[in-house]
């Protein structure tokens, strides 16, 4: 071809779909150290004898170990729906106009932040140290009912009430930054077309927010998912207090650790993927995903 015809047909055109990076000399050389990290670290885990893998596969899926793993979750899942639920009131009471509310809930969610929940726990299972009996009836009146504080206070009611306090706490924090995060102006907007309240927040405020809440509080049934492990220390029969009775009569501790360990990663794995799946349902329409990628992840979902 002539430079005429060369300059005629004009500049070539560069497709950058197609273009791809350049080889990164580091990024081979990390490659391989993680690798070789990696194989000395499995290398570990199998030559060394002390894991005991044989006991581990042994009592994997023992009725104890399954029991308090149910204990775990079932916690888990208590202590998440009432912290939300008075978590949500929390911070509903901060962002009042109100004063007394606004007051009350701040020093509310300060004071169960502060204290560590391993704290919480041991004062809840102590509780009739303090209070020997627990009443209801007018003040300085007659008893109108009454209980035994020992009789209420059991390790499963002092573990419910001690988690479900420290997790409303934070879950109003977590709540509340998420109603901050909307503009002003889109609540103002609902407003001049008519919208009630409660309409403007379940439809305009709370959606979006959602977007902004899910993330940490995914981290945070994760954080109070292993955080049941506290409750050990009152004899309540999770799943690591189930091992430890298991190992204080055979004295196989490291490899009974790691059954805890395992249905651990098991169950938080499984909470990831559906936090994942979660935040991809409140993000449709603001993830900035090209159209064959976006056409993939839809399908797999």
């Amino acid at each position: 071809m002539s430079h005429a015809t060369a300059a005629a047909a004009g500049p070539r055109t560069v497709d950058v779909a197609a273009a791809r990076s350049r080889v990164n000399p580091w990024r081979i050389v990390g490659t391989v150290v993680l690798a070789v990290v990696a194989l000395a670290v499995i290398a570990f885990l199998v030559t060394n004898e002390r894991f005991e893998w044989h006991v581990v596969a042994e009592y994997l899926f023992h009725p104890s170990v399954l029991l308090g793993l149910v204990m775990s979750v079932l916690l888990t899942v208590i202590g998440m729906v009432l912290g939300s639920i008075l978590g949500t009131v929390l911070a509903a009471g901060q962002l009042s106009s109100f004063v007394p509310a606004r007051v009350a809930s701040i020093v509310f969610v300060g004071f169960f932040r502060g204290v560590p929940p391993l704290v919480q726990l041991i004062f809840w299972f102590n509780l009739a140290y303090l209070l020997p009996r627990i009443s209801i009836g007018l003040p300085g009146g007659p008893e109108l009912f009454g209980w035994s504080t020992n009789d209420l206070i059991t390790p499963l009611t002092a573990a419910i009430i001690g988690l479900s306090l420290h997790e409303a706490a934070y879950m109003a924090e977590i709540i509340r930054a998420g109603i901050l995060s909307i503009d002003q102006g889109q609540r103002d907007a609902a407003a001049a077309m008519g919208f009630s309240r409660w309409h403007t927040f379940s439809r305009i405020v709370l959606p979006q927010a959602m977007r902004v809440i899910i993330p940490p509080t995914g981290s945070q049934v994760i954080a109070l998912l292993k955080g049941t492990s506290l409750v050990s220390v009152i004899a309540m029969g999770d799943l690591l207090h189930s091992v430890q009775v298991i190992y204080n009569r055979t004295y196989e501790v490291v490899p009974m650790l790691i059954v805890a360990v395992v249905w651990y990663l098991v169950v938080v794995t499984l909470l990831t993927l559906v936090q994942r799946r979660v935040e991809r349902h409140f993000g449709r329409g603001t993830e900035r995903t090209a159209p064959a990628r976006r056409a993939r992840l839809e399908a797999g979902a």
